[in-house]
Parts: C-alpha cells; sequence; structure tokens
C-alpha cells in the first residue's frame, strides 16, 4: 500500500524525522488560507497530491494548467491561489503514471526552505540477500538511471533488522557525500529514525529525495514516500486507515474486493495472471527483450472459490487494452483445476476476443489442463514460463 507524500512526512516527523511546515488543502481559497497561516511572506511550495514520483518534470495535460510541473516554487499570495487553481481538478502525467496521467484533488503547501546540500536516501528490501538496504546517493533527479548505468554514484550499506545503525555505517554515508564531519550526530538521528519507522510500520520501501541540510546542520525530508507490506497492514489499522481509494483505478479496487492484487503499467498489451508477485515481474522482463510490454497483471491468492477465480479474471479480460493474456499458475494451495474453472466461467459470461495461453504447474495440474482442452475454448497450453510466453506473444503476431 502506498501513501500521498504528506501522509508519509507525518508518519516520519512522529520517529524524529525533520520535515518543512505544511497542509492539505482541497480548493484554492483553502490553499491561499493555509499559505498565509504557514507563512505570511512566502516563499511556498505548491505540491499536487498523486501518488507517483517525478511530478517536478510532469506535464498537466489541460492547458489551462500551465507548462509548469506538479511542484510549483510561489512567492506570492495571488499566485497561490491560482496555481492551485490551475492545478486542482487538472491531470498529472509524469513518467510513472503512464500516458494516463492522475487526477490532482488535493495539494500540499509547505514552507520554502533553504538548504545547503541535498542528498538522496532510502531504504528498501533486497531480497536477493535478504536484508534492508540502505541506498544514498548525490543524484536527486533520476535515481532509477543512476542505479543502472552509474552504480559507483550509489553508496548501498546492507543493515541487520535485529541492531541499530553504527558510527561506521553513519562515517560511511559522511564520507561517501562529503558532510561536514560535525554533523555526525545530526545525521544517525536522522537515519537511524527512518530505519525505525521502516521495521516497525512493515515497511517495504521509504524513500526521502531530497533531503536537505540547513545551514545548521539540520536534516530535513523535503520529499517523502512511503510504501507497506500489504499482508502486514492487519496490525496497522492507523496506516489502513491511511489508504485513498481515488487514487485506485476501478478495476485496482474490483481486485483488492476478492482479495487480489492488481497492477497496471498502462504502456503494453499483454495482460497476465499469476499467482507471486514474482512471477509476474520475471514475465515482464521476459516481455520487455521483445516488441512487447506488460499492460498489467492479476496476483490471485490461494483460499478462494471458482466465482472469486472468475471475477478476477474477469478483470483482466475486459481491459480493452490486452491484446493477450498469458496465464502462470504454480498449483500449491492454490489448486490449478480450481483456476481452470475459473477461466471457463469469466469466458462464458464476457467471451474470449483475444489470444490466450494457460501455463499449469503443481496441484491438479493434469486434471486443470483436461478442463481447458474440453471446454473448446481457443486456449494455449504451455509447458513452462518462456514457452508460454513465447506461444503468447506468436498467437498475438497471427491475430494482428
Amino acid at each position: 500500500m502506498n501513501i500521498h507524500e504528506y501522509q508519509a512526512k507525518k508518519i516520519l516527523n512522529r520517529y524524529g524525522i525533520n520535515i518543512p511546515v505544511g497542509a492539505i488543502a482541497y480548493t484554492p481559497a483553502e490553499a491561499k488560507r493555509v499559505a498565509v497561516n504557514i507563512s505570511p511572506k512566502g516563499p511556498w511550495m505548491l505540491k499536487a497530491q498523486i501518488q507517483s514520483g517525478a511530478r517536478a518534470n510532469g506535464k498537466f495535460v489541460e492547458k489551462n494548467a500551465g507548462k509548469l510541473g506538479g511542484i510549483r516554487y510561489i512567492t506570492g499570495r495571488k499566485d497561490i491561489f491560482e496555481e492551485a487553481e490551475k492545478m486542482l481538478g487538472s491531470t498529472l502525467v509524469t513518467e510513472q503514471t503512464g500516458s494516463k496521467g492522475k487526477s490532482v484533488s488535493k495539494v500540499y503547501v509547505e514552507q520554502h526552505l533553504t538548504v545547503k546540500q541535498t542528498f538522496y536516501i532510502s531504504l528498501v528490501i533486497d531480497r536477493m540477500i535478504p536484508c534492508i538496504t540502505l541506498l544514498v546517493t548525490e543524484e536527486t533527479t533520476n535515481i532509477v538511471d543512476a542505479v543502472i548505468n552509474k552504480p559507483e554514484k550509489i553508496l548501498r550499506i546492507n543493515l541487520d533488522i535485529n541492531e541499530q545503525i553504527n558510527n561506521n555505517q553513519i562515517n560511511r554515508i559522511i564520507n561517501f557525500l562529503k558532510i561536514d564531519k560535525k554533523y555526525a550526530k545530526n545525521l544517525k538521528q536522522f537515519v537511524c529514525g527512518i530505519h525505525k519507522a521502516f521495521i516497525q510500520l512493515d515497511s517495504t520501501m521509504i524513500e526521502i529525495n531530497p533531503v536537505g541540510i540547513d545551514a545548521k546542520g539540520n536534516f530535513i525530508a523535503l520529499d517523502a514516500k512511503i510504501s507497506f507490506d500489504d499482508n502486514a497492514l492487519y496490525r496497522h489499522n492507523d496506516i489502513l486507515r491511511l489508504h485513498d481509494d481515488y487514487e485506485d483505478e476501478d478495476r485496482v479496487l474490483k481486485a483488492a474486493k476478492y482479495g487480489f492484487q492488481y497492477r497496471e503499467f498502462n504502456d503494453g498489451s499483454v495482460g497476465c495472471i499469476v499467482n507471486g508477485e514474482g512471477v509476474a515481474l520475471s514475465i515482464k522482463d521476459m516481455l520487455f527483450e521483445t516488441d512487447e510490454k506488460m499492460d498489467c497483471f492479476l496476483n490471485v491468492k490461494g483460499g478462494v472459490d471458482k466465482d472469486k477465480i472468475s471475477a478476477g479474471i474477469k478483470i483482466i479480460m475486459t481491459n480493452p487494452r490486452v491484446e493477450g493474456i498469458l496465464i502462470n499458475i504454480l498449483g500449491g494451495f492454490l489448486r490449478c483445476n480450481l483456476v481452470a474453472d475459473g477461466i471457463i466461467a469469466a469466458a462464458s459470461e464476457v467471451g474470449l476476443n483475444v489470444p490466450l495461453v494457460v501455463r499449469f504447474e503443481g496441484t491438479n495440474k493434469d486434471e486443470a489442463q483436461e478442463i481447458l482442452l474440453s471446454s473448446n475454448l481457443p486456449v494455449l497450453m504451455a509447458d513452462t514460463m518462456q514457452d508460454g510466453v513465447a506461444k503468447l506473444l506468436k498467437a498475438m503476431k497471427e491475430s494482428d
């Protein structure tokens, strides 16, 4: 689960992280009132609150929203009202939203702070090791490019979940970023704060981009993003209440209703149904090496009946951007024959007008294959995930 910047900052502030003074606004008049309360003379930062990175470089679809992005530096009270009016209700497109963009329903008005140095910091889970990994870099504009093409500019520190941040690790950060050593105590408090928040809140990512260092050596979260483990939200009712249904597409909400996870990338034509997000991402990587891309995937879980499986499959089948579907199920607690029954039920209700390739492995695999083969549906069976991708791409090309 993701939350908005202003929500993430409030949470981090509870863990001793400095943040600029700010408040949320839903109307231009409210934005102006908030700005005056924060700082009578300004300047201020006006930030579109959508769950996406790269907002500053984003572009609004509507011409009357102006040529500026989703984060704007404001110097006058009149400008606060006018710029908020332009942003509210407009659609912001960033490199992370896809071409469809997201509608801005609220803005965050924040005190503008002068800082002398900025850097990027995040905590993520490295599942290959596995451990919590601290990432630090001076690159604050294109982190993905830095990770891929400039690995020498990224400092990686693997952390122990049961141990505190130590002085040696803080010194590594100071030396890497060339921060004044007299600020080591403040930096340690800052890093320990986000580390503690990460663990206690069952987070999967905390990203602060940028962190600002002011003239007094204070470390300030000028932006913030937090993602939480959906499977642990039952322990955090206060976090769960922060979920914004407005941010979710209709298909996301439908999938959640049945206990499934649905994700859209909005830049491809392949829809996938899997039981495991790692499987979906592996297929996405395979497609990336071809001329096709994944548009969306549905992650189904065990402990559900045929009707729920059918309802979930229909979410993919009724997506107008999907031109081919790959179903890859590793049967365990989720039985393959149950998925096969769901496919037939969904197809009988909404039809099957695009190529469908299915790969089953595990519990009741043979029974599931027999169910589909005797259904007279135009379904192609695959032996492996790679075989499934190849057969789907061939079928999609032949159906053009």
